[in-house]
């Protein structure tokens, strides 16, 4: 028995909601601040706050792909190298965006929200760092 192929305008369309979009590019963000800049190694203070899609185009009916500028929030530890940070978390989070949806990201803004002393992640509070 042989299956007939339907043309790809034929058989329907996925839709990914913008939530879900987020939600992927928020847990990337997240593993790229795991490991850090050095794979292997947890940076102490540093985690994803949330992500949220700021533009998107669905996937063209030709089998073009589809994509979605995001914004990333996170908090960092301080001191550390920033840049290199953010730099993980943007391949990291263009990387699973494509592997899990098939999408472009031609664009991911990250904002760094808050930077955590060692103190504060240890629990040490909110106070001043001299």
């Amino acid at each position: 028995m042989e299956l007939e192929r339907v043309p790809a305008p034929e058989r329907g369309a996925t839709r990914i909601a913008d939530k879900v979009i987020a939600k992927i590019a928020a847990q990337a963000a997240h593993e790229a601040l795991d490991t850090g800049t050095d794979p292997g190694r947890h940076q102490p203070g540093a985690r994803s706050r949330h992500a949220s899609v700021s533009g998107r185009r669905g996937p063209g009916p030709d089998g073009e792909l589809g994509s979605a500028r995001l914004r990333v929030a996170v908090e960092l530890p301080y001191p550390s190298d920033i840049g290199a940070q953010t730099r993980a978390v943007r391949r990291r989070v263009v990387s699973r965006v494509r592997e899990l949806l098939g999408y472009a990201v031609p664009d991911v803004a990250v904002d760094v929200e808050r930077l955590v002393t060692a103190q504060q992640s240890a629990g040490g509070g909110e106070g001043r760092v001299r």
